[in-house]
């Protein structure tokens, strides 16, 4: 075997030469060995940026063995996520809570009062309300951008308040 002068693949020149040299029968390998279906070109080129990140630590007499063992591994890695993924998909989501059906009813016709509830407010209220509660901005931003007063603000939101209590019993 002939003595590297180089100890490490980092030369481009000497970079190319194993690209050119070792690419083809890497693709055939893949190819010959898993079939199609994974891509083998994308194998090839993941490995290629893998001996390139790690040229400092690679000889140019080690780099055909580091190519093909990189890349059966790499496949071999994607074949195990897609049989990972395969499973997930095959397993059905749990249909089923523990919730009761007369809370689920009674949740579905709270959600109903409140939504007529709101619906009667006044537009200004309703408007003021929904951005505190709902978008969450503070009473200083819902003011600058209605262009009123904080202290109508809150005014507005109060009265909405008041307003939802005496429409909707429980609260």
């Amino acid at each position: 075997m002939p003595k590297d002068l180089n100890d490490h693949i980092c030369d481009e020149a000497l970079f190319s030469k194993a690209f050119n040299s070792y690419a083809k029968d890497l693709h055939d390998f893949l190819y010959y060995k898993f079939g199609s279906h994974i891509n083998p070109q994308d194998k090839v080129q993941e490995a290629f940026v893998k001996l390139w990140q790690k040229c400092q630590d690679v000889a140019p007499s080690k780099a055909k063995s580091f190519l093909f063992t990189v890349a059966n591994n790499l496949t071999l890695n994607d074949i195990a996520h897609q049989k990972v993924v395969l499973k997930f998909q095959q397993t059905k989501p749990k249909s089923s809570t523990n919730e009761n059906p007369e809370f689920i009813m009674e949740e579905h016709e709270y959600k109903i009062k409140l939504q007529n509830a709101i619906a009667n407010l006044s537009e200004a209220q309703r408007v003021a309300f929904l951005m505190n509660r709902i978008e969450g901005k503070k009473l200083k931003e819902i003011a600058d951008i209605l262009n009123i007063s904080q202290k109508a603000v809150e005014k507005r939101i109060y009265g909405a308040l008041k307003q939802l209590r005496q429409e909707i019993d429980g609260i």
